[in-house]
């Protein structure tokens, strides 16, 4: 199998993954959202803050070596593997100890015990990063998709029963510790590879040389994408958090929806182009223009109708989340084009640059936020988005040094996409205050949706024929 097959092979289970288990995931979301408190959630959300930042360190960017890498032995791969399980029981260790000091400074008695049962994660999850690297370094994308759409069914099913049954925050904990099992079993039972007592210092020295770019990088990027919850837990409280958590629930999901599927194949897909800078170019320029032609206009269709989806899908009683979802849409927005970049630069070995993008990122947002909390939770969210926004063609700029990048071509690829958007922005609004007045918001959102998605489909088609025609040919039967 060449690798232009690989990839297409690897975008269809990659889609199957972030699709299937988002929905899936994103339906269970729903009914515990309707069965637990705010409290409840804000709570687990404090707890994760924690837990992934720790996690960070049992990663520590070993797995993308191992797709970066062009060959590799079992010496490296055992090397590593023994390196996280390691990593996993002290980081066990010290999380179930530091649990009283981290629910003390936060003034929350109620986070100790969720900490503590969280801290088994790190055990679990070091057995599992390895054999997922390996995975997604053939494009065996397949395996990963089965395991995380029955983590996703079978965690959903547990958490359900537990919130139906009155466990309150336990039905979130009881979830996600179920998913990280079932994840690690289902994996083990797919791969092939199997692990050796084998160990060399000199090979774990050279995977950290490498690594090490990655960890800082995660490290940034979680205090980049985390300050503003930790700002909002500590100085507004869990209720808070609870409705800042469920906003940031939905773009999540919506950035994974849109534009997860290539996020997972760009990387191994540009490491392979790595020496052709023709090709290499050409599929950046693709991939960037076709993941806008998605994001735009749901993104933009999602500021529109916030107020309608929430009440819909979570009940008035998130109306509060509204305002919140409306400022945090536009990060999704600049996500989906400078995703992308940092795939480049780790594909080209230039994870360094990467860290050092998310490390200035990280520190304009820290300062955002500060000047902001005194002015409440929505000063907030717009200081989380700006931050992004002026890094972006920083690191535009930087990567156009790297791989020889045409302005003119890439900006081109930008106005198909904001066209298109412009125009069914436009139609939408003046629906709602013309042709869609005093209904339900329920009515209101599929309508709206379906003006939309028609408005957008009908510009594409008219004024960028060659276009439409290229994605036509694409996702025809």
């Amino acid at each position: 199998m060449n690798l232009q097959q690989k990839t297409i092979r690897g975008m269809f289970w990659s889609g199957i993954n972030n699709w299937g288990s988002q929905a899936v995931s994103f339906i269970i979301f729903l009914i515990l959202a309707r069965l637990l408190t705010p409290s409840a959630f804000g709570l687990v959300a404090l707890a994760n803050i924690f837990i992934n930042l720790l996690e960070l360190f049992l990663c520590q960017g070993f797995s993308q070596a191992l797709i970066q890498k062009e060959k590799i032995n079992d010496l490296e791969i055992n090397t590593v593997f023994w390196t996280q399980i390691l990593l996993g029981f002290l980081l066990t260790i010290s999380t179930f100890c530091l649990s009283n000091f981290i629910a003390y400074r936060f003034n929350q008695p109620s986070l100790t015990p969720v900490l503590k049962c969280f801290s088994f994660l790190f055990i679990i999850s070091s057995f599992s990063e390895i054999q997922r690297g390996l995975l997604v370094r053939n494009f065996a994308f397949k395996a990963i998709a089965i395991r995380n759409l029955l983590g996703v069914f079978f965690a959903g099913i547990i958490g359900i029963i537990m919130a139906f049954n009155n466990f309150g925050v336990w039905s979130l904990v009881g979830q996600q510790l179920t998913y990280e099992i079932i994840r690690v079993v289902v994996l083990w039972n797919t791969s092939d590879w199997r692990p050796k007592l084998q160990f060399s210092v000199t090979n774990l020295q050279n995977f950290m040389g490498f690594g090490i770019s990655i960890l800082g990088y995660k490290l940034t990027l979680f205090f980049n994408q985390r300050t503003d919850s930790l700002l909002v837990g500590y100085f507004l409280g869990e209720i808070t958090l609870g409705y800042y958590a469920i906003a940031h629930r939905i773009l999540q999901v919506m950035t994974q929806l849109l534009i997860g599927t290539l996020s997972q194949v760009s990387l191994p897909l540009f490491a392979r182009l790595q020496n052709d800078s023709q090709r290499f170019l050409e599929t950046f320029y693709r991939t960037t223009q076709w993941t806008c032609l998605i994001a735009f206009p749901v993104f933009f269709a999602t500021i529109i109708l916030s107020k309608e989806l929430i009440i819909t899908v979570f009940g008035e009683k998130w109306i509060n989340v509204v305002p919140i979802m409306q400022i945090l849409s536009l990060i999704g927005i600049i996500r989906s084009i400078s995703l992308f970049q940092r795939s480049a630069f780790v594909a080209l070995g230039k994870p360094n640059l990467q860290f050092k993008l998310e490390l200035f990122n990280g520190i304009l947002n820290l300062i955002f936020c500060l000047i902001s909390i005194r002015f409440g939770i929505k000063a907030i969210a717009m200081a989380y988005v700006l931050s992004d926004y002026v890094v972006f063609p920083i690191g535009q700029w930087v990567l156009s040094k790297l791989i020889s990048l045409s302005w003119k071509t890439y900006l081109s690829n930008f106005l198909a996409p904001i066209t298109c958007t412009l125009v069914m922005i436009l139609v939408m609004i003046l629906s709602k205050k013309f042709l869609i007045i005093n209904i339900e918001p329920s009515l209101t959102l599929i309508i709206s949706s379906i003006i939309g998605f028609i408005t957008y489909t009908l510009t594409l088609m008219i004024i960028f024929p060659l276009l439409f025609k290229q994605i036509y040919t694409l996702i025809k039967p």
